[in-house]
């Protein structure tokens, strides 16, 4: 069984809700990643949300907001998805797809560990199980009624 852990890549840099979106977009190009986990300071890193390099440009810099003052917490949303570090590796798909999120945090013990992207799919998958899991994340979200 393949399982989140497997898939995963391993260790996770934190941000708080208070700090930038400077710091974090510094953060993203020194790390060469896409999001950062965002954790509140008063409760020992409980993951509060995920920000994205497209948070940062969609709802700060494209709004004409200075990102050196605006916080992480203005522009997370919702209530962030995880998977378990023992979860089937179709629990992790299933999570992605369901909720239409294209990277993962990776929970142990109540810690994150590491996170899932699609480069770690396109690495683990085979070729028909990623072409499905990329028709259910871009294809266009059903219309509501």
């Amino acid at each position: 069984m393949t399982t989140a852990r497997d898939i995963m890549h391993p260790g996770a840099h934190w941000i708080t809700k208070s700090d930038t979106l400077q710091h974090a977009a510094q953060l993203m190009r020194e790390l060469n990643v896409g999001a950062l986990p965002v954790g509140d300071e008063t409760h020992n890193e409980r993951l509060c949300g995920i920000i994205t390099d497209r948070d940062i440009v969609v709802k700060c810099v494209a709004e004409g907001r200075d990102a050196a003052s605006c916080k992480a917490a203005d522009v997370i949303e919702g209530t962030p998805r995880w998977i378990a570090a023992d979860a089937d590796i179709e629990d992790v798909l299933h999570e992605m797809e369901s909720h239409r999120i294209r990277r993962l945090p990776v929970i142990d013990n109540k810690r994150m560990v590491g996170m899932i992207s699609e480069a770690d799919l396109a690495r683990h998958l085979p070729d028909n199980q990623l072409a499905e899991f990329a028709g259910h994340i871009y294809s266009p979200a059903p219309a509501q009624r």
